[in-house]
């Protein structure tokens, strides 16, 4: 028996219908939401992985860099020591030739210092992207004054030719920046993100040069591809392979090193 003070409230199949749609939406809301959220942050975590794969807090490598032309081969030796993502110093150690041939990067300034005629030349943000040492890698390459974190957006892309152990991101640079290419897509391994490869497109989407990460390889506590293999794709016959012989990383580096001073020390 009811209460004569009880309320019985029914509720018209549309109106529940629209009540289940509404749960339905914020549920798939919430879900994407979260989804979304936890892309972002995956993808993140790539981007500052490759950027900070080669450098760490310090670094200090033996590199061996080989220039192929279908005319030619060279091969520079030399040292590079790098701090922050901020600092980079490189320095030839041979052949004779280019012995001593250095540059320096501090924040957004580069500088190169040519021993035969003892001079220092000031890079301007226009040279970033020119060859380094008659190579196929820029000097931005080298030196890394861009980075992808903070100069790119960047998204998880799924291509045609995408594998499963992969994963893919693409870069687009902000509008802001001097970079030159029209996107990057990158591919990484899934289980620990170390690059496979990377594509450079201009700004009419044509493949420009295509940098392979290869012979992985560990350096006391940090393993990375040993070896960059850099082919354009408009010079045939061209490719410009670095190859780390020796690494440390985290370890103490003096701060006189990223001086201009030490420029035109010899070694």
């Amino acid at each position: 028996m009811r209460s004569k003070n009880s309320t019985i409230i029914t509720m018209q199949p549309k109106h529940f219908t629209l009540l289940i749609l509404f749960i339905v939406s914020f549920a798939t809301s919430c879900f994407l939401t979260h989804s979304n959220a936890a892309a972002d942050t995956k993808v993140e975590e790539i981007i500052k992985h490759i950027d900070q794969l080669y450098r760490s807090n310090t670094s200090h490598a033996d590199m061996e860099m080989r220039i192929v032309t279908p005319n030619y081969e060279r091969t520079l030796k030399m040292l590079i020591w790098t701090k922050g993502m901020d600092k980079t110093f490189i320095r030839i150690t041979a052949p004779k030739k280019e012995e001593n041939v250095a540059t320096l990067r501090i924040g957004k300034q580069m500088w190169n210092y040519l021993p035969k005629v003892n001079k220092v030349i000031k890079i301007s943000p226009s040279m970033m992207m020119g060859s380094w040492m008659g190579s196929d890698f820029t000097n931005d390459d080298l030196v890394k004054e861009s980075s992808m974190l903070d100069d790119y957006t960047y998204q998880m892309i799924t291509p045609e030719e995408a594998v499963p152990n992969l994963q893919y991101v693409e870069l687009i640079p902000k509008e802001d920046t001097a970079i030159v290419w029209g996107r990057i897509i990158t591919a990484v391994k899934k289980n620990d993100y170390l690059p496979v490869w990377q594509h450079f497109y201009d700004e009419k989407d044509v493949l420009m040069r295509v940098l392979n990460y290869k012979e992985i390889k560990t350096f006391g506590t940090k393993t990375i591809p040993s070896v960059m293999e850099m082919i354009p794709q408009n010079k045939k016959g061209h490719k410009t392979v670095i190859r780390w012989s020796k690494a440390t990383f985290n370890s103490k580096v003096d701060d006189n090193i990223f001086t201009r001073r030490n420029l035109q020390k010899r070694r």
